[in-house]
């Protein structure tokens, strides 16, 4: 780098791949988009439960809704491409709808192939009263056809033993493992003890996390990282058509992949590509892929028990 180049042009040089972020309708773009123009469409739809940029609604009606524009996704998206959908629960009156069983039922009649269900688990949310708190949601994997890209070396994991050969048949003393490590399967944490526990343990976004913006419910990075290195090529083509403040955008840019974000809400664009702007500057803090959950010491004063408890329950 020139001593004269402005640091802002040198760091384009660091992430050269395509973001685009629209402000705008999603179902409006996708219907003046051309067919199978992406390789991976990744995203987290409104939830239906009252959220400042959601217009609630029945639960029918909401999927009516919804499955125009899943149709819409379905035909823009590469024979060759998947579609990861990341929902949560609709409450209606203490009720839980799991919205993934209705999501299944559209893209199933649509023609798609479930390929994973994945649970994503997170240590901390809203607490309920009347029911047990909820701490996880699912992403459903879903592929058009049984040509699908899947690297699965660019996201395994050491193995837990590595050492191990197989001790009987036409392989014995053979070492039965792969030197870049094994499966994670179909649940993911974040780092090797997470990920032997079976789920994927990734912090959601809440007021302490570094990632954290003015959205109410905002997607980890680290979350979408998994699934581009996964499921796309480098320089292949990513959509997010429920952008919020640019995720996906953003964990496509890191990984060289070309990206598509639209979002409706004008504050959020602003802030999306405030974000975009800051990765390119080096300023963007992000949670790292690998890093592990955070826990407590013995002897921290938060995971002691409170004198004011002590004495409250006696032992049985």
């Amino acid at each position: 780098m020139k001593v004269d180049e402005p640091i802002g042009e040198f760091l384009d040089y660091l992430y050269p791949n395509t973001v685009d972020i629209i402000l705008g309708d999603t179902l409006e773009y996708l219907k003046a988009t051309g067919d199978e123009k992406f390789d991976l469409v990744i995203t987290s739809p409104p939830y239906n439960v009252g959220k400042e940029y959601e217009t609630k609604t029945s639960i029918e009606k909401y999927l009516d809704q919804q499955e125009k524009i899943i149709r819409e996704i379905v035909r823009v998206t590469n024979h060759n491409g998947s579609i990861c959908w990341q929902v949560g629960n609709y409450v209606e009156k203490g009720e839980v709808f799991p919205l993934d069983i209705y999501y299944y039922q559209i893209f199933k009649k649509l023609g798609l192939k479930l390929r994973n269900r994945i649970v994503w688990y997170f240590g901390h949310g809203l607490h309920a009263r009347n029911r047990f708190s909820g701490r996880y949601e699912t992403i459903l994997w879903f592929t058009k056809s049984d040509d699908y890209v899947f690297n699965l070396d660019a996201v395994r994991v050491p193995s837990k033993y590595p050492g191990k050969r197989y001790f009987k048949g036409p392989k014995k003393g053979q070492i039965s493992g792969n030197p870049k490590g094994k499966n994670p399967s179909d649940i993911w944490e974040i780092v090797v003890k997470d990920w032997e526990s079976g789920l994927w343990n990734i912090p959601n976004v809440k007021s302490n996390h570094p990632e954290k913006t003015n959205h109410p419910a905002q997607f980890p990075v680290e979350l979408v990282e998994r699934c581009i290195l996964a499921l796309t090529d480098k320089d292949g083509w990513v959509l997010d058509p429920f952008a919020g403040v640019g995720s996906t955008s953003i964990a496509a840019l890191k990984n060289f992949r070309n990206s598509v974000s639209v979002e409706k809400e004008k504050e959020y664009v602003k802030l999306a590509n405030e974000r975009i702007k800051m990765l390119k500057e080096g300023k963007l803090k992000l949670r790292p892929i690998n890093k592990p959950i955070h826990q407590p010491k013995p002897n921290d004063r938060i995971a002691k028990i409170p004198d004011e408890w002590k004495g409250l329950f006696k032992e049985a």
